[in-house]
């Protein structure tokens, strides 16, 4: 027997001669209620690429790299002032886990933290719920890139570029030396 190609309307036209009907499953609400709950959440670029801050303490940038040393990853969060270029905070793990961006905002030494914007990327540790509630709790105003758009970044991956054409890490033979 062979099968050949068939256009929809001749099989639209074969069922009415039949009076054939298929039900149609209908897609469960509840499914897609869950999976809305659990997705994600991003939020809008209110930095705007705006970097020629003044006032410092007031607008962050935060990311994560990875640096490569003695055949594994050890992955660095940090924290930037964009008005000043210092680092506020940094954390540096053996794990890409989300406690390790959560760290870096508990290492932050400020007396309030509100009404600080923090700009990162649209990364998994950035749009975590856990991660979310934490800089809603500390009263932060939280800004993400625009998906894909290294750019929107660009005071923080500069940091890295630099800080990796300056140090010395892969000569590091332990993580505490490392660190």
């Amino acid at each position: 027997m062979r099968l050949e190609a068939m256009n929809h309307k001749k099989i639209q036209r074969i069922m009415r001669k039949y009076d054939l009907i298929t039900k149609v499953r209908k897609k469960n609400p509840y499914k897609a209620i869950m999976k809305k709950r659990m997705e994600h959440r991003i939020f809008p670029n209110k930095l705007q690429r705006e970097f020629n801050q003044l006032v410092p303490y007031k607008v962050f940038c935060t990311d994560i790299t990875y640096i490569p040393f003695q055949g594994v990853f050890a992955y660095l969060s940090v924290i930037k002032d964009i008005a000043s270029g210092e680092v506020v905070a940094w954390n540096l793990s053996l794990y890409l886990e989300e406690i390790l961006v959560t760290d870096t905002l508990k290492n932050m030494r400020l007396d309030s933290h509100e009404g600080i914007m923090i700009h990162s990327d649209q990364g998994f540790h950035y749009t975590n719920p856990d991660y979310i509630e934490f800089v809603k709790e500390l009263g932060m105003i939280q800004s993400m890139s625009g998906k894909g758009s290294c750019i929107d970044n660009a005071p923080i991956e500069s940091f890295f570029g630099h800080m990796k054409d300056e140090l010395d890490y892969m000569s590091c033979n332990t993580f505490e030396e490392l660190r």
